[in-house]
């Protein structure tokens, strides 16, 4: 059975010494005489490697190659994986991808390529890295409907942020530790803004209630503006924060989904992961609550994930896995601000003493919790809204010329 990689980066390559490693034993289980990495497509030359005669720049070869049954992508981005990956599918390929982007935006079309040509489509590594959760959504609690599903899906941010917890760290701070230790990347963006978990929620929503969900269509908000106080506030709240993502079904048939950080309750099942792992939660109408654990990232960890929808296409080389979604609607992804929830709210009194300001909030919101802490600088407020639509409680902040807002943050019950 002939493979093909397309791009020899950090998962590639995992993937290459995965097959180089096993590769005898993944033919067995199979039932093939041999899995074979026949191309491996990358700009670079890889001299020491023990596939270096493998190495391609032309895709042409891979994708007119009959011979070539399962194409692995891992460049990631949009261009060209989308056009590659398409132009192997059109081509009767199954093709396994790590690429969270690529099937955020794309996989719809994608999928229905793959179902028009009889041929597999699989990302099982595109959230979670080694953690299994694609599978065990799409086929161990198919029994189930899924009602919530929300996590730590970044473990960038969940070191950072663990960083700030416990050592008291800056944010800034946190960051450069993150990207000396290889964490992050010299651009974070992509982690701190909050992009890499919104496409990942995107595909986990997808699955989980049956339509595509867009990154565009779900509210993503970063860690940026967290600070050390927000910290200490959240540890007199009773817990820690983290960087959520979550979807969850509406009673019409609508679904809410954002990226936001939120206070997290101390004992809760999310609460305690920290560092660069990741935790997703499943909620079941039959099973309740799941929780799936485990480093979200790495080359091998990751790698595994692919070689392990690599076995699976061959081991379904002429039947079709039952794998997908259907297209979503306008309106399908309710706005945020039409969603209950709580925010911590951050503020300075404005003019006033702080017990004028309180006063003042009192009797805009009614019953709020005010958090104290020691070292509160002069004029500082912070406080828990009641729980009420997010635009209502905007607007009631608004309205308030006693205080200027600092920060707020999401209050979650997971």
């Amino acid at each position: 059975m002939n493979i093909a990689i397309m791009g020899h980066g950090v998962v590639g390559s995992g993937v290459a010494e995965i097959i180089h490693m096993h590769g005898e034993n993944f033919a067995k289980k199979t039932k093939q005489e041999s899995i074979d990495i026949k191309y491996i497509l990358d700009l670079r030359t890889f001299p020491d490697s023990p596939y270096s005669d493998r190495f391609t720049t032309d895709f042409g070869k891979i994708v007119n190659d009959d011979s070539v049954k399962v194409v692995v992508e891992t460049m990631g981005g949009l261009v060209p994986a989308f056009d590659y990956v398409k132009s192997c599918l059109e081509a009767g390929k199954h093709v396994v991808t790590s690429n969270k982007e690529l099937v955020a935006a794309k996989g719809l079309e994608l999928l229905r390529i793959a179902e028009e040509k009889g041929v597999n489509f699989l990302f099982e590594a595109s959230v979670g890295g080694g953690i299994p959760i694609i599978r065990p959504i799409n086929q161990c609690l198919s029994a189930n409907e899924i009602d919530e599903i929300a996590g730590i899906l970044n473990g960038t941010t969940n070191f950072i942020l663990t960083k700030m917890f416990k050592e008291k760290m800056s944010f800034n701070d946190a960051l450069k530790l993150a990207q000396d230790l290889g964490y992050a990347e010299r651009n974070p963006a992509a982690d701190v803004e909050g992009f890499d978990a919104c496409r990942k929620i995107c595909i986990l929503a997808s699955l989980s209630f049956g339509k595509h969900v867009y990154p565009e269509q779900v509210f993503t908000q970063g860690i940026t503006q967290i600070t050390e106080y927000d910290v200490e506030y959240a540890a007199v709240w009773g817990g820690v924060i983290k960087l959520i993502g979550r979807a969850k079904r509406m009673e019409n048939g609508q679904i809410s989904a954002m990226v936001t950080p939120a206070f997290i309750k101390n004992g809760s099942q999310l609460a305690s992961v920290d560092d660069v792992f990741n935790a997703i939660l499943v909620k079941g109408d039959a099973i309740g609550d799941v929780v799936f654990y485990g480093r979200g990232a790495g080359k091998l960890p990751t790698a595994s994930a692919v070689v392990a929808d690599v076995l699976d296409c061959i081991n379904h080389m002429n039947k079709k896995k039952i794998f997908g979604w259907d297209a979503g609607y306008d309106g399908y992804v309710v706005d945020c601000l039409e969603t209950e929830t709580s925010f911590y709210v951050r503020a300075h009194a404005k003019g006033l003493s702080v017990s004028q300001a309180s006063a003042a909030i009192e009797n805009a919101f009614g019953k709020v919790r005010f958090l104290k802490k020691e070292g509160m600088p002069c004029g500082e407020i912070a406080f828990v809204t009641p729980v009420m639509a997010e635009g209502e409680i905007n607007r009631i902040l608004s309205e308030i010329s006693e205080i200027e807002i600092v920060n707020k943050i999401h209050i979650t019950d997971y």
